[in-house]
């Protein structure tokens, strides 16, 4: 079910055109404008980042592993599938991952940002996409899961994020969600990327707990190269010159081993290892 921007009204159907009130939102390139007034500009995120990770994505070590636990995750908990949302999807390159897994599953995209919802069409053309706020989400037990991947950090009211997402699901419905981890590994990288925290394990699992959830499973992951992340935190930086997007401008043999890794810390936890430690943070939740 979908809910009026307007009115509030909750109604059934494809298209956003309110039965009550006769609202329909605005749009963009074709895109449903649901928050508009944070279409263009918003806190929280470098919108002009859009476009060189729509290029850095494809291949890097770090998008793909998290792309493969993820999907993994997904296939374990929720394998009947058959509609999800990801908030804050940005160019897509997850919600690709996760349309080649479940090719009948309604998908929807989100952004706060309408500039990232082009580089999203066209790497998953049969997903609806449109520009909203994770605060005031407009639909209604409506999803099977909702997935948050690398999002909610960017955000001061995170617990406002995942009440609204449990709104949006069904009873019964999933949470997936990875954050950044450890406060200690607090840098220059988190506030040049708009990080508003750091999470620690016992922090994101009450966050969730209190939003109505019932937590299934928990990891941490990057824990392989946790050593490699922390001596590259406190080594100093240009500040004025400094490029949050350094870190994934790697070569390629670098990025084979790195992505090896990362795979091998994969295997670990599909086996049954939990990782204690690690970079980023990946949670399984379902509405009570």
């Amino acid at each position: 079910m979908k809910r009026c921007v307007r009115c509030s009204f909750v109604f059934d159907g494809r298209a956003w055109t309110c039965p009550s009130c006769g609202t329909a939102p605005r749009t963009v390139d074709g895109f449903p404008l649901l928050a508009p007034g944070a279409a263009m500009q918003g806190e929280g995120y470098q919108s002009h980042f859009h476009a060189d990770l729509a290029t850095l994505e494809q291949g890097n070590f770090w998008f793909q592993a998290r792309n493969e636990l993820i999907v993994w995750a997904l296939q374990r908990y929720f394998p009947d599938l058959r509609s999800f949302l990801e908030i804050g999807c940005g160019t897509g390159f997850v919600l690709s991952s996760i349309a080649a897994r479940y090719p009948s599953a309604a998908l929807t995209g989100s952004e706060i940002f309408s500039s990232g919802l082009p580089f999203a069409a066209g790497r998953v053309p049969r997903a609806e996409l449109v520009q909203m706020d994770a605060r005031d989400i407009p639909y209604v037990e409506h999803f099977d899961a909702v997935g948050a991947f690398d999002v909610i950090e960017h955000i001061k009211d995170d617990e406002l994020v995942l009440r609204e997402i449990h709104g949006s699901l069904r009873p019964g419905g999933g949470l997936i969600v990875t954050v950044p981890q450890h406060r200690w590994l607090w840098s220059h990288q988190d506030t040049a990327a708009c990080h508003v925290r750091r999470y620690e394990a016992g922090e994101l699992r009450q966050k969730v707990r209190r939003a109505g959830f019932s937590v299934l499973f928990e990891t941490s992951f990057m824990s392989v190269l946790l050593p490699l992340m922390y001596l590259s935190r406190i080594r100093k930086k240009d500040v004025e010159n400094y490029d949050p997007l350094a870190e994934l401008r790697i070569g390629k043999a670098m990025n084979r081993m790195l992505l090896s890794m990362m795979q091998f810390e994969g295997f670990l936890i599909r086996s049954g290892l939990r990782m204690p430690f690690g970079g980023s943070r990946l949670l399984v939740a379902r509405r009570d």
